[in-house]
């Protein structure tokens, strides 16, 4: 890998024109991606794009009057020092939060970039060059700051940011809380059971696991068979059949793995213990995000929990 030190002033130059026909690639990715969920977002991406192009001309032209029309070919992945690469589409998977992020970064580095390459020449063509390019994505920075104030004022940014809680709600919250309710509670029974019919706690982890894993797979295959997200918003059903699925698992595994404790009523006592510290994450989980009063939340739970694990306990004792 090269040194930025080391460059010469047309592979500077030819150095900020890659990078910023990279970054404008990449501003167009996002706007593609976020069009259909977040247009007013996606509009802002599509003038930031605009932006760079109009600033890869700008270099291209003082390219082609200071050296001729051939441009070297020289990344930022090849020399230290320059602008890091960036993400780019990996942060589309972490949602729009995320890409706004990478933008601002993007952004920052550029401009940051530019300033140490002119404070560090000692040619005074080379320094003028370097601090025009500083200026440039100073420019830039403002040019996008007005680009968001004009295509996100506040009410169009709230309205995303309540779009994008709706559907993290929806594709994540709600499948993986139907998957830990039926987890946790549904498993109680046949655990509870299987410990105080045979007073074995290995029996009743080996009923708790193949329970818990039977759960999961059933849950996920239902979650995503039931609905393709297409009408009801919900997102993609292997997303949501998989969320459902390990929390179904990990609802059934909870009070089961006390059970590998060798004595019975320790095993017993630790797993109802699980038991309370799992109905009452199901309670906070319904009043954080579906505004269920938390008395309101916690009752129906602990009703519904305490039924089946009595259920379980008197089936087992008979």
């Amino acid at each position: 890998m090269r040194r930025f030190d080391d460059l010469t002033e047309q592979e500077v130059l030819a150095l900020a024109i890659s990078s910023e026909e990279e970054d404008g690639r990449i501003y167009t990715d996002y706007a593609a991606h976020l069009r259909a969920d977040y247009p007013d977002t996606a509009a802002m991406f599509d003038d930031m794009a605009a932006e760079e192009d109009g600033h890869r001309r700008a270099l291209i032209d003082r390219h082609v009057a200071r050296f001729g029309d051939h441009i070297p070919y020289l990344t930022r992945h090849e020399v230290r020092g320059a602008p890091r690469p960036h993400e780019g589409r990996r942060a589309t998977g972490r949602g729009i939060d995320a890409i706004r992020e990478q933008a601002k970064r993007m952004e920052a580095d550029a401009a940051r970039f530019y300033r140490a390459a002119a404070a560090r020449s000692t040619d005074a063509a080379t320094r003028r060059l370097l601090g025009d390019l500083a200026m440039a994505e100073a420019g830039h920075l403002r040019a996008a700051d007005t680009i968001v104030a004009k295509r996100l004022p506040d009410d169009r940014r709230d309205t995303e940011d309540a779009d994008r809680r709706r559907r993290f709600v929806l594709q994540v919250i709600q499948p993986g809380l139907v998957g830990l309710m039926d987890g946790s509670v549904s498993t109680l029974a046949p655990v509870f059971a299987a410990a105080f019919a045979t007073h074995q706690p290995w029996n009743a982890f080996l009923v708790g696991l193949a329970a818990s894993i039977g759960a999961g797979i059933s849950m996920g295959f239902a979650e995503a068979l039931a609905d393709d997200g297409k009408l009801s918003g919900r997102g993609a059903p292997l997303l949501r059949g998989v969320v459902c699925g390990a929390m179904t698992t990990a609802g059934g595994i909870g009070h089961t793995l006390p059970f590998l404790i060798a004595d019975f009523w320790t095993a017993t006592v630790v797993a109802g213990i699980v038991v309370l510290l799992e109905l009452s994450a199901i309670a906070w989980i319904q009043y954080r995000y579906m505004d269920t009063p938390p008395v309101s939340a916690a009752a129906k739970v602990m009703l519904g929990g305490a039924l089946v694990l009595a259920a379980g306990i008197l089936i087992g004792s008979g």
